[in-house]
C-alpha cells in the first residue's frame, strides 16, 4: 500500500504460447521464466498483492509455489487473439469479488525478465508524484522509423532531408512492455491500460530487453549469468 491505496499486481500468463512453447515456466537460468516477475512484485514495498491470470494448470503451480495468487482464465480470454485488457478487466473483477478493493493496478509482462528490484517502487512513487492515471515502461529510442503503405514509404520519427545528430533529436520513448500502472477505472471503464493523464518510467535499454524468441531466450540468459557472477560492471547497472 502506498498512500494509503490498495495496488494489485496482475501478470497474465496463458499457457498456449506458439513462438516458444511454454516458455512462461520454462527455466531460464535455474527457474521458470514467470518467476522473475512474480519476486519483482513480492520484493516491491507498496504492491499488496500479486496475481497470476491463467488458463494452464502447471503454470498454476508453479505460480503459487513462488508466492502468487491465481486468477482462472476461461479459455476464451486465453486464444491467440484474446487482447490483455480482457483478461485484465476479469482478473480485476475476480479479485474484488474477493471481497479486495482496488485502487491501482501494476501489469507486469511475464517476458520481460530484467527490471531491477527498484523499478516498480519507484515507478508508483513517480505515479503519484505527478498525479498520473496512467503510466508505462520505457526505453529511449533512436530509431529512424520508416512507415509502408500502399508501396509508398515515408519517415515517421525524424526527417531525412534534415538529418541531426541523435544526441540533437526530440526526446521520444519506445514502450517497451515490461510493465504497466493505471487507475482500475482507466481499464474497467476505458477498455485500455493507458489513459487520463499518462506517464513514462524510463529504464535502460538493457532492462527493456523481453523474450520474444530462441534467440532472445539465449541472449537474456547470458546477461543474466554475467549480472550474477558480478563480472562486469556494465550488467550491474
Amino acid at each position: 500500500m502506498y498512500k494509503n491505496k490498495v495496488i494489485i499486481a496482475i501478470i497474465p500468463a496463458r499457457g498456449g504460447s506458439k513462438g516458444i512453447p511454454k516458455k512462461n515456466i520454462k527455466f531460464l537460468n535455474g527457474k521458470p521464466l514467470i518467476t522473475y516477475s512474480i519476486e519483482n512484485v513480492i520484493k516491491s514495498k507498496y504492491i499488496d498483492e500479486v496475481f497470476v491470470s491463467t488458463d494452464d494448470k502447471k503454470i498454476s503451480l508453479i505460480a503459487k509455489k513462488y508466492g502468487a495468487k491465481i486468477i482462472n482464465r476461461p479459455k476464451i480470454l486465453a486464444r491467440d487473439t484474446s487482447s490483455s485488457e480482457s483478461a485484465l478487466k476479469h482478473a480485476v473483477e475476480e479479485i474484488e469479488k474477493l471481497g479486495i478493493k482496488i485502487d491501482l493496478v501494476v501489469f507486469l509482462q511475464a517476458t520481460s525478465p530484467m527490471r531491477g528490484k527498484y523499478d516498480l517502487d519507484r515507478a508508483i512513487e513517480k505515479f503519484f508524484k505527478e498525479k498520473l492515471d496512467s503510466l508505462f515502461s520505457a526505453q529511449r529510442s533512436y530509431f529512424n522509423i520508416w512507415e509502408e503503405k500502399f508501396n509508398k514509404i515515408k519517415p515517421i520519427t525524424y526527417n531525412f532531408e534534415l538529418r541531426v545528430r541523435r544526441q540533437d533529436r526530440p526526446l521520444q520513448w519506445h514502450e517497451n512492455g515490461s510493465f504497466y500502472i493505471f487507475k482500475k477505472n482507466i481499464l474497467m471503464e476505458g477498455n485500455n491500460r493507458l489513459g487520463g493523464k499518462i506517464g513514462v518510467y524510463p529504464m535502460l535499454n538493457i532492462d527493456s530487453l523481453e523474450i520474444d524468441s530462441y534467440f532472445d531466450w539465449f541472449l537474456l540468459g547470458q546477461i543474466i549469468k554475467l549480472r550474477n557472477k558480478k563480472s562486469d560492471k556494465f550488467f550491474n547497472l
